[in-house]
């Protein structure tokens, strides 16, 4: 291994300790070239180098004229699986928290195409929550549950408890089907999650059912700089 490559790496393992300690946070511009440069002693070839391979590895955004920004880091998710949204954002090392919105209960109404969907057509526990990660709203979670099938939905705390968390620990599911789109979030939608209602966003609706009886149909929306949907498959 040449100084150089062994220098180049260092740089990129200091910048990168700083981002995932947190010390420098998401948003935070690193030092400009030149500058670290004057630091290291070094070629502004290996500084050039160091910064191209962090912004490879999505911790570091490049602007021009502007400067090499930290990135706010992602949360990644197999499209197929149930999401366990805290468990995901608690794994990459970021603090999570849960805001209960609001919930009522009614009854299904004609014209509710995603409860026709999900064939629920008794009465409906109708839940809205908040995500957050590292103090962000990271999704906005509209959720209905089919009470019919899950009585004992109406008896839990929501307020404590992510509806999501609770139906994985109690009731089991055995069909899925998952709905994506890209979406800019309605005005109220926008001001629970602190954007625009130009930002792009990514929108997963998800209906669940136990032996051909409808659960509970969610969606959930996510700012699109905040979430990725992954799936791998083979060939037949």
């Amino acid at each position: 291994m040449s100084e150089r490559t062994a220098l180049h790496q260092r740089i990129g393992a200091d910048i990168s300790g700083k981002i995932r300690s947190g010390e420098w946070p998401p948003g935070y511009r690193i030092p400009f070239e030149h500058e670290l440069t004057r630091q290291y002693g070094c070629a502004r070839a290996t500084v050039n180098k160091a910064v191209q391979a962090l912004a490879a590895a999505g911790l570091v955004e490049r602007r021009r004229r502007a400067g090499t920004f930290v990135v706010r880091p992602r949360i990644y998710s197999a499209v197929l699986e149930i999401p366990d949204i805290a468990g995901e954002i608690t794994r990459r090392g970021r603090s999570y928290a849960y805001e209960f919105l609001g919930g009522v209960t009614r009854a299904a109404a004609l014209g509710d195409v995603d409860m026709a969907a999900l064939g629920a057509a008794g009465s409906l526990l109708d839940l809205r929550c908040r995500h957050v990660a590292d103090g962000r709203p990271f999704a906005f979670e509209e959720r209905v549950i089919n009470l019919t099938s899950v009585p004992e939905a109406a008896g839990a705390d929501f307020t404590v408890e992510a509806p999501g968390a609770w139906l994985r620990a109690h009731v089991a599911w055995s069909e899925a089907r998952h709905q994506i789109s890209a979406i800019n979030p309605a005005l109220a939608v926008a001001r629970l999650l602190g954007l625009r209602t130009s930002t792009a966003c990514l929108c997963v609706r998800r209906w669940t059912w136990r032996q051909g009886v409808g659960v509970t149909f969610v969606r959930h929306t996510f700012p699109g700089d905040a979430y990725d949907l992954i799936a791998n498959f083979a060939p037949g």
